[in-house]
């Protein structure tokens, strides 16, 4: 941009496009930001709850072992853990700045019933994927054990 600004300014001509499609361009980005909002989103059935992010997936309530809302730089999200230890967050309902949701609180009680009620009888939690900084020492591995 500053190069178009350096060469305009040099050549008393303006840019390619112009006013008009500086306008064109704004108008674009506007219709952009109004319209995919509305395409992400989270879809309750009985079966599953389908996420519409970047991608469509479909989750089964069965694979998923909790739903917790998680906070970055001050905008809250409602974030699906599953079974295989993925972490699937969701693009809406969310909320902070510049867009505060009155009813976010309420969305994620929402997907949170959905998930106990059809998660199914035989759902059981697995154990979290043992991470280096959560996993106990064993004899072999603790370093401060003397030696034999």
């Amino acid at each position: 941009m500053t190069a178009a600004l350096f060469i305009t300014s040099r050549t008393e001509m303006p840019p390619p496009g112009g006013l008009p499609g500086l306008v064109t361009f704004w108008i674009v980005l506007l219709a952009l930001a109004t319209l995919l909002p509305a395409y992400f989103g989270i879809t309750l059935t009985p079966s599953a709850a389908v996420v519409r992010n970047v991608r469509r997936r479909t989750i089964p309530w069965s694979d998923i072992q909790a739903i917790q809302i998680e906070s970055t730089l001050g905008t809250k999200s409602i974030v699906l853990h599953e079974a295989n230890g993925r972490r699937t967050r969701l693009r809406a309902p969310t909320t902070g700045f510049p867009v505060w949701d009155r009813h976010f609180e309420e969305k994620f009680h929402t997907i949170g019933t959905w998930w106990l009620t059809h998660r199914g009888p035989d759902w059981t939690p697995t154990p979290p994927p043992p991470t280096w900084w959560n996993t106990p020492p064993t004899k072999e591995r603790d370093p401060f054990t003397p030696p034999n």
